[in-house]
């Protein structure tokens, strides 16, 4: 349970495929028009993660290391196609709307990444605790994404009308450049929030005005002085 958590974890945030490793950017942008979309892409790329890191782990041992792309390759292309025809037979809404994409997920560099990264390297178990983890945090992305779009450009949230009808809706945003637009607001916004947290997280201790009274050499308490002057003026980095 400890490991599925930490994986969950990575894949939500400190490693989250969009926002933080930016990988999948075509698919991310072109998909993330509203939240059907953005949620059904999301969970068929979760569903070929799982599968394909199941087999990439299992088999791991037994393919040659010159031929572990195609195969990967290969192993990846049979699981889009299952889930390309499930779509189709059940969901043919969303199956027209998401089109080409699904088949390309076959080329999602997210998958791709985490078969050679990760379930090349560990057990079946693991894999699919990391899959687990890397698909949601692709799905989270890609519906925060798709619900500033949707609502700002279309006014409405899965297809429903949300906001009163005197508002304006700004069609840029379901367009390519506001896709970029929000991709880049958001992750300026958590950027700026992690820098912020780590200087709050840096400790710069003044031996001059501390009472600790700790046996560090007068020497070493003077270079320790001066760099956290350097630090507080700017002068290093």
């Amino acid at each position: 349970m400890k490991a599925l958590i930490e994986r969950l974890k990575n894949g939500l945030f400190s490693e989250n495929p969009i926002f933080v490793q930016v990988l999948a950017m075509c698919p991310t942008l072109a998909v993330s028009t509203s939240l059907v979309n953005a949620i059904g892409m999301g969970l068929s790329t979760l569903a070929v993660l799982i599968c394909s890191n199941a087999i990439i782990a299992a088999i791991r041992k037994f393919i040659p290391n010159k031929i572990r792309i195609p195969a990967y390759i290969v192993i990846i292309a049979g699981f889009v196609s299952a889930v390309d025809m499930f779509l189709a037979a059940y969901a043919q809404d969303l199956y027209k709307s998401l089109g080409l994409f699904i088949p390309l997920i076959v080329v999602n560099c997210v998958i791709l990444g985490r078969a050679e990264a990760y379930a090349s390297k560990n057990s079946v178990l693991h894999s699919i605790y990391d899959a687990i983890g890397m698909g949601l945090g692709f799905t989270l992305a890609l519906s925060v994404l798709a619900f500033f779009r949707e609502l700002i450009g279309a006014g409405t949230l899965f297809g429903v009308n949300v906001l009163p009808e005197a508002y304006e809706a700004a069609n840029i945003m379901i367009l390519a450049p506001g896709a970029f637009l929000t991709l880049g607001m958001i992750m300026a916004f958590l950027n700026n929030r992690n820098l912020k947290k780590g200087k709050d997280l840096l400790k710069i201790h003044d031996c001059e005005s501390c009472g600790m009274g700790c046996d560090i050499p007068k020497e070493d308490k003077m270079n320790i002085t001066l760099d956290s002057s350097l630090i507080q003026k700017g002068g290093a980095n």
